[in-house]
C-alpha cells in the first residue's frame, strides 16, 4: 500500500509538471497536434509513448546517480564541458516558457472575462510573488488543489463529445496544412521540450525517493496519465470548427456544452497557468543562485520584471514561435537520454 501511494504521488507530480498553460487552454495541443487531424492522433501516440518510456528513465537514472538537480542531471547526459552550455539554455528556456504562461495569465482574462490583460499578468506575479516566499509548500498546494479538478473536467467533458454527430469524421479528418511537415516533427520536439523542462523538478523528486520500483512505475503511470489527458484534449478539440482561431479553445467548448460551470473552468485555466509561472521561476531561481550570489527575494524579483517584460508578446505568438524552437533544440536532450542504457535492477 505505501508503495502504491508513493507510485500515485510520483505520477502526480510528473503530470503536474507537464500540464500547463497549452494543456489547460488547448492552444498548444492545437499548436502542434489537433491542427493536423487523423494525423496528429497518430502524433499523441509516438509521444504519449516517448512520455511513457523517456519520462521513467529520467527518473529512474536520477534515482541511480543521485542526481539532486538538473544540472548534474544534464552533467551525466551531455559530459562536464557540453552540460554547461546546456544548463545556460535551459535557463534560457525557462524564461522563455514562463513568460508564455504570464502571457497566458493575460489572455485569460481578456479574451474570457473581458478584462485587462495586464490585470491578469499583474495580479499572477503578485500571487506569485507570495508563494515563492512561502516556498516548496505553496507550490505544491496550488498544484494539488488545480491539477485533479482538471482532469475530472476534461474527461468529463471528452466523454461528452464522442457521442455528438459527426465525431467519427471529425476523428478522421485530416486536414490541409502548410506546414503539413511539422506533423512528422511534433510528436518529438513536443515530448522532447516538455520532459526537457520537467526534469527541473523530475530529477530531485525521484533522487530523494528510496525505492527505484517506486520511481520507475510513477514514471510510467504519470506517462500513461499524460497521454490519455492528451487524447481526450483531442477528442475535444476536433469538434471546433476553425479551432486553430482561438487563443483558448477549450473554454469555447465550455461555454457551448455547460455554460453553468463555465465561471469554474476558467478559474482551472488561470490555476494551470498560475501553477506553471510558480514552476517556471521556481527552477529559474534555483538555477539563477548558482550563477549569483544574491538575496533570494532579489533574484525572484528580477525574474518576475524579466518575464513581465517578455510577456507584451501576443500569447499565442510565443506559442507558436518559442515551443517548437525549443522543441527542435530539445532534440538532443532525449536523443542522448534514449541512448543511455537502463542499467535497470528492478
Amino acid at each position: 500500500m505505501k508503495r502504491g501511494s508513493g507510485i500515485f504521488q510520483l505520477a502526480a507530480v510528473y503530470v503536474g509538471t507537464i500540464i500547463g498553460a497549452g494543456f489547460a487552454t488547448g492552444r498548444e495541443i492545437v499548436e502542434f497536434f489537433t491542427r493536423f487531424g487523423f494525423i496528429g492522433l497518430v502524433g499523441i501516440l509516438i509521444s504519449g509513448y516517448l512520455f511513457i518510456f523517456l519520462g521513467a528513465k529520467i527518473m529512474v537514472k536520477a534515482h541511480q546517480i543521485k542526481a539532486k538537480s538538473y544540472e548534474e542531471f544534464n552533467e551525466y547526459l551531455f559530459g562536464k564541458w557540453f552540460s554547461k552550455f546546456m544548463n545556460i539554455l535551459m535557463m534560457l528556456m525557462l524564461l522563455g516558457v514562463t513568460a508564455v504562461m504570464l502571457s497566458g495569465a493575460g489572455a485569460v482574462f481578456e479574451e474570457q472575462l473581458a478584462m485587462s490583460k495586464q490585470t491578469g499578468v499583474l495580479l499572477s506575479i503578485f500571487l506569485g510573488f507570495i508563494v515563492m516566499m512561502i516556498g516548496m509548500k505553496g507550490l505544491f498546494a496550488v498544484n494539488t488543489l488545480v491539477v485533479p479538478i482538471m482532469i475530472i473536467f476534461n474527461i468529463s467533458i471528452m466523454l461528452a463529445n464522442i457521442f455528438q454527430p459527426g465525431f467519427l469524421e471529425a476523428l478522421l479528418k485530416i486536414p490541409h496544412a502548410d506546414d503539413g511537415w511539422k506533423a512528422v516533427i511534433s510528436p518529438f520536439s513536443y515530448a522532447a521540450f516538455n520532459l526537457a523542462m520537467a526534469q527541473a523538478v523530475l530529477v530531485p523528486v525521484a533522487a530523494e525517493m528510496k525505492d527505484i520500483k517506486t520511481v520507475k512505475y510513477g514514471g510510467i503511470l504519470g506517462g500513461v496519465l499524460l497521454t490519455i489527458i492528451l487524447i481526450s484534449s483531442h477528442f475535444t478539440l476536433i469538434m471546433i470548427p476553425d479551432v486553430t482561431s482561438y487563443e483558448i479553445p477549450m473554454a469555447i467548448v465550455m461555454k457551448s456544452m455547460a455554460g453553468s460551470l463555465y465561471g469554474i473552468y476558467i478559474f482551472i485555466i488561470f490555476g494551470e497557468i498560475f501553477t506553471s509561472i510558480i514552476g517556471g521561476v521556481f527552477g529559474l531561481e534555483k538555477q539563477m543562485a548558482n550563477y549569483w550570489n544574491g538575496r533570494r527575494i532579489f533574484i525572484t524579483f528580477v525574474i518576475f520584471i524579466i518575464i513581465y517584460l517578455l510577456s507584451f508578446f501576443e500569447y499565442s505568438q510565443l506559442l507558436s514561435y518559442l515551443y517548437p524552437l525549443f522543441g527542435y533544440l530539445s532534440l538532443l536532450f532525449i536523443i542522448l537520454l534514449w541512448m543511455k542504457p537502463s542499467g535497470n535492477k528492478s
